[in-house]
């Protein structure tokens, strides 16, 4: 049984498996190891990773991208000036959760992350050559129950049983710990694209425990992105007194050299921007051009990276320990590439981080180690991971009460006794919250439960046991009992990112008949490419080895170069027709092949003939023949 671990990033996802008693990153379809985050929606299908981000100038309005950001994430919950400036056509609501309108459809972002993991799951069974059903996720420690299991429901969506839900920081600090017998304290610093963590944990005999975490799910690279980008936008405006924010086209445009601009100043110190023909009024077409030094994008970046640190402070002050109490500072995410980044964690920590680690890589390594650890092929690791948050229920007054507090090692479960606030109640009300504010309206609501027929008494008499039990994967499950007649009452919480249980079957039927079709697409490009790459074959053959070859073979490949052509030119060719054409350039190509290789035999031999005579002419005659003929 394989199990497969999969990095789901904000903007880059990255797909690896256990195989050979080492983990093993595998290539997408593309051959890359590295997949872009990004889903396109177009009127032929639906594109995913590199086809898709080369497609969005064109398809704006229809291309996803960083919906991580967004995943189990209530509509009210993202501020309004954050859902106008997203590049899709519109957020909207889907059972109260946010959504993404695309073509008049709403999509939850599970579904669209459904779209990125089905694609790892093809990649997967195309490299082993059978069937996968299992995976480990990765998500940001930060992220709470809701989006934990949204992600699980992309997972669902995608064919995928998720065995197992892991933080991306201690998925780091398996790869890092795998191959270490030492004992040590290790913080992962984990600047990614759209998310922060920091994890502070302890290493040794084989296990790895969470001492601490967190973070913040709403700070990552692509901030940085939009700070530039904002600053390119308020420069175009001074300059041409036109606000061009509105425009999809022109907004990713931008978005694309901001990120870019962002990049080339890791190794630069100062870049230009140059967007020819963005826009265009009465006097004529308007371009953008503009320098950006390092020193400005770190004076933009500055406030984003103090805010790192700030919780990078908090995680310390509940794990008990100072920055001097770590032996190693690891960075994990694409951000941490960036000269500013590093500098501030080394003067923070007061050494120079650990930069072994491939930042894109590391999590998918670590995920796929923990998928050999349930799958039992690693025995030596024991992994005890942390819940980000405090979880609690809400009490008389609108006070929360917790129950389970951040920072504490799952799986657990944990109880309180609570009783009744009037006398004669015959039922409670069970609010079950997670966050860290006092009031438990200030905090992210997870559910309600009733537990009914209490015995009349008077307040405070009834006992009411809560329990919250988290399992592995940090997912919730709250039950209420009343101690005097054992009635029990449960609440399995859902947080399916705006999906019932019904559209969640629904999409997992859409996306398997969608995969069948996707195949269908597959096959046939694949067949597009090998006639493809014939036909060029048998054109070099004609244009360089003309002089070899009789009338005959010369008109069969012109006639078959010709058909090659009309064919690969037809938007609506079959599969059966490419294949058939490809049989065909096949043959021709063979018999090029052994006209070359006729030549190059008859080549050699020659040159074999000739080198051996000039041997014998060298060699010195024999005396004693030369008396004897004397």
């Amino acid at each position: 049984m394989t199990i497969i671990g999969i990095d789901l990033g904000t903007t880059n996802s990255v797909l690896s498996i256990y195989e050979g008693g080492k983990p093993v990153v595998i290539a997408n379809a593309e051959g890359s190891r590295v997949t872009p985050s990004v889903v396109a929606y177009t009127d032929d299908g639906t594109l995913v990773g590199d086809l898709a981000r080369r497609q969005c100038l064109v398809n704006p309005l229809g291309t996803i991208y960083s919906i991580k950001r967004f995943m189990g994430k209530r509509y009210d919950e993202i501020p309004e000036v954050e859902r106008k400036s997203v590049p899709y056509e519109t957020c909207d609501q889907l059972n109260g959760d946010l959504g993404v309108r695309i073509n008049g459809k709403i999509y939850s972002p599970s579904e669209i992350s459904a779209q990125i993991l089905s694609k790892f799951k093809t990649c997967a069974e195309q490299f082993l050559g059978k069937p996968v059903t299992e995976a480990v996720i990765t998500v940001p420690a930060y992220f709470n129950d809701a989006q934990r299991r949204a992600t699980q429901v992309a997972g669902e969506i995608a064919g995928l049983k998720v065995r197992r839900i892991i933080n991306e920081p201690t998925a780091a600090a398996l790869a890092y710990g795998v191959d270490q017998d030492k004992e040590e304290k290790v913080a992962i610093y984990d600047f990614g694209g759209g998310t922060f963590d920091i994890s502070i944990l302890e290493l040794g005999g084989g296990v790895i425990e969470v001492l601490a975490t967190n973070g913040d799910a709403h700070l990552g690279g692509d901030d940085i992105d939009q700070a530039i980008a904002d600053w390119l936008f308020d420069r175009f405006k001074a300059e041409n007194n036109m606000d061009i924010r509105g425009d999809a086209m022109i907004s990713q445009r931008i978005r694309e050299a901001a990120e870019k601009a962002k990049m080339e100043l890791s190794s630069m110190v100062t870049t230009e921007i140059y967007l020819p023909f963005l826009t265009a009024d009465a006097s004529g077409p308007k371009h953008l051009r503009a320098n950006l030094s390092r020193a400005q994008l770190e004076a933009m970046m500055q406030p984003l990276v103090q805010h790192s640190l700030d919780c990078c402070k908090r995680a310390f002050e509940d794990a008990g320990l100072k920055p001097s109490d770590v032996a190693e500072v690891l960075l994990v995410g694409g951000s941490t590439r960036i000269p500013l980044v590093q500098a501030e964690v080394e003067k923070y920590f007061g050494r120079k981080p650990n930069h072994s680690l491939n930042p894109d890589e590391v999590v998918a390594i670590g995920a796929a180690i923990q998928g050999g650890v349930l799958s039992g092929e690693v025995n030596d690791i024991v992994l005890l991971d942390v819940t980000p948050l405090t979880l609690g229920v809400k009490a008389n007054g609108g006070l929360m009460v917790p129950l389970i507090d951040r920072n504490t090692t799952i799986p657990v479960k944990k109880t309180k006794l609570f009783s009744t606030t009037v006398d004669n109640q015959e039922s409670v009300t069970i609010d079950v919250y997670q966050g860290e504010r006092q009031f438990a309206e200030e905090n992210r609501f997870l559910g309600q439960f009733e537990l009914s027929d209490i015995e009349k008494a008077p307040r405070a008499v009834p006992q009411i046991e809560v329990a919250f039990d988290i399992d592995a994967n940090g997912v919730l499950r709250v039950s209420a009992t009343n101690k005097k007649t054992n009635k029990h009452e449960s609440l399995v919480l859902m947080g399916a990112g705006g999906l019932t249980d019904d559209e969640i079957r629904s999409a997992i039927a859409d996306a398997e008949a969608a995969r069948d079709a996707d195949e269908k697409r597959k096959n046939l490009q694949v067949a597009r490419n090998k006639a493809e790459s014939l036909n060029l074959s048998n054109a070099r053959m004609l244009r360089e080895q003309s002089a070899l070859a009789d009338e005959n073979l010369i008109k069969k490949t012109k006639d078959l170069l010709e058909r090659a052509d009309m064919t690969l030119n037809k938007d609506d060719a079959s599969l059966e027709e490419f294949e058939a054409l490809s049989s065909d350039l096949s043959a021709c190509s063979c018999e090029w092949h052994e006209l070359v290789y006729a030549k190059e035999k008859e080549e050699r031999e020659r040159a074999e003939a000739e080198q051996k005579a000039q041997q014998q002419a060298q060699q010195p005659q024999d005396p004693s023949a030369n008396a004897e003929s004397n």
